[in-house]
C-alpha cells in the first residue's frame, strides 16, 4: 500500500478497536488445517478402541505407569521453572539495562536453541559422565550426571531461549511511558516492575514457558541418553517390544498432560488484551546496574559457557581426538545428506508459514473460544512425541495411503504437524501488535476484506511470519525420532547420520555434521534476531 493510502487508513482509525468479524470461509480453512494436523492421532483412537476397559485400567494402575507419570511431571516442572529463571533475567538485562555489549549477549543467549538437546546431552555425558573428560582432567570421580537432575539441567540449557525470545519480544513491544508514569507516582523500580511491567510481559513469558513444557514432554533423545524414564522413552521401548496396547495407553496419558499445559497457558492468556500491542515507540529509562554490572556480566558469561562453549568444545575435541572410538568405522558422510536436511526443512518451514496465517488470525482477532480453537488444536500435534507420531504415520501410511509410505511427503507432513504451532505463535504475536481498526478503516475506503488484509496487515506482520518460518526451519533440522521412523530407505539427513555413528561409538565421525548442523541452524537464528530493532550498544 502506498504511503498516502496508509496515511488515509490511519486517518480513518477511530473508535473501533477490535475486529471480531471473522469470515466463515476463514474459519473453515482454520478448522480444516487443524483437523489435518490432528489426523495422525486417529492411530491412537484405533488402538485405544481395541483395548478392553478392564485391561486399560490395569495398565493405567501399573507401578511403572505411575512412576513414569511422576517422572514426566517432575521433568516438565523442573525444566519449565528453570527456563523461566534463566530466560526472563537475560531478557530484562539485554533490553532494559545498561549491560555492556548487550547485542553480543542477546546473540549468545539465543544461540543455544540451534544446538540439538541430544547433542548437548552427548557433550555433557562426555564431559561430566563416568570416566568423562572433566573427571580425567581433575583426577576425581564426579557425582553421577544421569537421572532427573541431569536431564533437567541439560534440557534447560537448550530450551530456555524459548522463554528468552518471547519475553524479549514482549519487552521490546512494551510502551515504557507507563513505567515512567508509575515512577512519577513515587513507585520504586521494583514496584513499577511488579505492578506495570510484569503483567504486560506475562503472556510472553507464558508463551515461551508453554513451548518449553511441550518440548520437555515430547523430547526423546535427551531422556534416553540421560537414562531417565519418561513417557517418550517408555513409549519407544514398548513399541520396539511390540506392546502396542501399553504404548497407546501411555500416549493417551501424555496427550492429557499436553492438553493440561495448553489449558493453563490459555487461562493465563485470557487477560492478554493489549499485552503485545505497542502503544508507542517510547522505551522506559535505562536501568543502571551500578555495582550489579559485574555479577550480571558473570551470569551471562556462565550461561554462554555452559550452553555454547562447552558443547562446541566437546564437538571440536571429538573432531581432533584420535584413537579407539573416534576413528572412522566405515561411515562416510556425503553432501547429499546436508541437501536432504536443508531442502526438507525449508519446505516444511514454507508450508508452516502459510498454514499458520489463518490459524493465527482466527486466534488473534476472534472474541470467541471457537475462534481460538484451531490454534489450540494445532498445539496438540506439537505435544505428540516424535516417535509416536512417526509410528502413527507409518501405520496410517501402510493402511490408508500406501503410495505415501516411506516418502518425503509423509516425512514433511510429520514436520508440519510437529512444528506448526511455532509458526502460529510467532505470527499471532505479530498480529496482536497490529491495530485491528486498520483493517476496518481500509475496508471503509472500499477495499475487499482479502485486499485490505494483504495491503495493510500482511506487510506489518511479514517479519513475524519470516521469523516463525525460520524457527520451524531450525527445529526441523534438529528433529530426530520422526525422521528415523519415516525417512525413505537410503534417505539420510544430518540427524540420522549423527545418531547412526554416535550409536556405533564413532564420535569423531559425528563431529563434522553436528558442527555443520549447528552452523546452518545458527543462520536461521540470525533471521529471527534480525527482525528486532536493536538499541544495544
Amino acid at each position: 500500500m502506498a504511503t498516502d493510502e496508509l496515511d488515509r487508513v490511519r486517518e480513518q482509525v477511530g473508535g473501533k478497536t477490535t475486529d471480531s468479524r471473522v469470515s466463515r470461509p476463514l474459519a473453515a480453512v482454520g478448522f480444516g488445517i487443524a483437523l489435518l494436523v490432528l489426523s495422525p492421532l486417529a492411530w491412537l483412537v484405533l488402538r485405544a478402541a481395541a483395548i478392553e476397559p478392564s485391561q486399560a485400567i490395569d495398565l493405567l494402575t501399573l507401578p511403572t505407569t505411575i512412576d513414569v507419570t511422576l517422572n514426566s511431571l517432575a521433568l516438565v516442572a523442573g525444566v519449565t521453572g528453570a527456563s523461566v529463571v534463566l530466560g526472563v533475567p537475560l531478557a530484562i538485562l539485554t533490553v532494559q539495562t545498561d549491560l555492556p555489549f548487550r547485542r553480543f549477549w542477546t546473540v549468545t543467549s539465543a544461540l543455544p536453541l540451534v544446538i540439538p538437546s541430544y547433542i548437548g546431552a552427548f557433550a555433557f555425558v562426555s564431559a561430566f559422565g563416568p570416566h568423562g573428560l572433566l573427571a580425567d582432567l581433575i583426577g576425581v570421580e564426579l557425582p553421577p550426571i544421569y537421572g532427573l537432575h541431569g536431564t533437567v539441567f541439560v534440557l534447560t540449557l537448550f530450551t530456555y531461549p524459548y522463554v528468552f525470545l518471547t519475553t524479549r519480544a514482549a519487552l521490546l513491544s512494551f510502551d515504557g511511558t507507563v513505567v515512567e508514569a508509575a515512577r512519577s507516582l513515587n513507585h520504586t523500580r521494583w514496584e513499577a516492575f511488579k505492578r506495570v511491567t510484569l503483567p504486560q510481559i506475562t503472556p510472553g513469558i507464558a508463551a515461551g514457558a508453554l513451548l518449553v513444557a511441550l518440548y520437555a514432554l515430547s523430547d526423546f533423545g535427551t531422556p534416553a541418553i540421560m537414562k531417565y524414564d519418561v513417557f517418550t522413552r517408555m513409549i519407544y521401548n514398548e513399541f520396539r517390544g511390540s506392546r502396542l496396547d501399553y504404548a497407546a495407553v501411555l500416549s493417551f496419558l501424555l496427550l492429557a498432560m499436553a492438553l493440561a499445559v495448553l489449558a493453563v497457558e490459555s487461562r493465563i492468556n485470557a487477560g492478554r488484551d493489549g499485552a503485545y500491542v505497542s502503544r508507542g515507540a517510547r522505551r522506559p529509562g535505562e536501568i543502571k546496574l551500578g555495582k550489579w554490572k559485574a555479577p550480571a556480566l558473570l551470569f551471562c558469561a556462565l550461561v554462554a559457557t555452559l550452553c555454547l562453549l562447552l558443547p562446541v568444545g566437546i564437538l571440536l575435541l571429538w573432531l581432533v581426538r584420535g584413537g579407539e572410538g573416534y576413528a572412522a568405522g566405515g561411515f562416510t558422510f556425503e553432501m547429499v545428506y546436508a541437501w536432504n536436511s536443508v531442502s526438507l526443512a525449508a519446505a516444511a518451514a514454507a508450508v508452516c508459514a502459510v498454514a499458520a496465517l489463518p490459524l493465527a488470525y482466527l486466534s488473534a482477532r476472534s472474541d470467541s473460544r471457537i475462534g481460538s480453537l484451531p490454534d489450540r488444536m494445532s498445539y496438540v500435534g506439537y505435544a505428540v512425541p516424535g516417535v509416536v507420531l512417526g509410528l502413527a504415520l507409518v501405520y496410517l501410511g501402510l493402511r490408508y495411503v500406501p503410495f505415501l509410505y516411506q516418502s518425503v511427503v509423509l516425512l514433511g507432513f510429520a514436520y508440519v504437524v510437529r512444528f506448526l504451532p511455532q509458526a502460529v505463535g510467532t505470527t499471532k504475536s505479530s498480529l496482536l501488535q497490529v491495530d485491528p481498526s486498520y483493517v476496518e478503516a481500509a475496508r471503509s475506503l472500499g477495499y475487499p476484506p482479502l485486499s485490505a488484509f494483504r495491503r495493510v496487515v500482511l506487510p506489518l506482520v511479514a517479519p513475524g511470519i519470516v521469523a516463525g518460518g525460520a524457527l520451524v526451519f531450525l527445529t526441523t533440522m534438529k528433529e530426530l525420532p520422526a525422521t528415523l521412523m519415516l525417512r525413505p530407505t537410503g534417505f539420510e539427513t544430518f540427524v540420522t547420520y549423527i545418531w547412526l555413528v554416535r550409536d556405533a561409538g564413532y564420535y569423531g565421525q559425528a563431529a563434522v555434521p553436528a558442527l555443520v548442523l549447528v552452523a546452518v541452524s545458527g543462520l536461521s537464528m540470525l533471521v529471527i534476531l534480525g527482525r528486532e530493532k536493536y538499541d544495544a550498544t
